[in-house]
């Protein structure tokens, strides 16, 4: 399976992936890193890993559009099999999103579809919430609210920060991410309207449901 992964910044959960793919774990290759952000250190990450990473600036381009038409262009010179949103900060437009549909995947920092959109964990913290969480989903034109494919529960702690709640989410992050990969690398993944359910997976557990298998 090829993968394609665009990136606005420090590519933890980009990082995350490729150690999935180097353990064997995920059979797959990432022929294409893009960043709309020049000092992006997830670019650095996917250079020391031998992996080909390029910058395209938005600012020449008069619009969202336009921009999005040249990504397309790139990412169809390798005909990627799943197109990976690793923290990129940009809203995709529709002609993006129907380019790759149902191969276009997210992952949020919330149980979605509650607290959509920036600073997820900051919106979990003026609320109040008890338990907040992270969640992998594919991209459609509602933002944030496509269909999940897994989810892991994160429990708000009475004395936390923005900082140590993104930690604590982060930690999970780095293991749904490329769970779901892997299913999705398997043929695992059955889609029906918003419903997703992954074959053979094990469901009904928490902190992360469907259960994780390989991280």
């Amino acid at each position: 399976m090829k993968i394609a992964v665009l990136i606005s910044g420090r590519g933890s959960n980009l990082k995350a992936i490729i150690k999935g793919i180097k353990s064997g774990k995920i059979k797959a290759k990432i022929p294409l890193v893009i960043s709309n952000k020049k000092d992006a250190k997830g670019l650095d990450i996917a250079k020391k890993y031998n992996i080909p990473a390029r910058f395209i600036d938005p600012a020449p381009y008069k619009n969202r559009e336009d921009y999005d038409k040249v990504l397309i262009k790139e990412l169809e010179k390798i005909d990627p099999d799943l197109v990976v949103l690793a923290g990129y900060m940009r809203i995709l437009t529709d002609p993006f999103i129907e380019a790759f549909e149902n191969r276009l995947i997210n992952i949020h920092p919330s149980l979605i579809p509650s607290f959509q959109g920036l600073k997820a964990q900051k919106q979990a913290l003026d609320y109040g919430a008890k338990f907040t969480g992270c969640t992998v989903h594919y991209v459609t034109k509602d933002l944030d609210n496509g269909p999940i494919i897994i989810q892991a529960v994160v429990p708000i702690l009475p004395n936390d920060t923005e900082k140590t709640l993104s930690e604590r989410i982060l930690s999970y992050e780095h293991r749904i991410y490329p769970q779901a990969i892997k299913w999705i690398s398997e043929g695992r993944i059955l889609i029906k309207n918003r419903h997703v359910i992954v074959k053979n997976a094990e469901y009904g557990t928490l902190p992360v449901n469907p259960k994780l298998e390989d991280f």
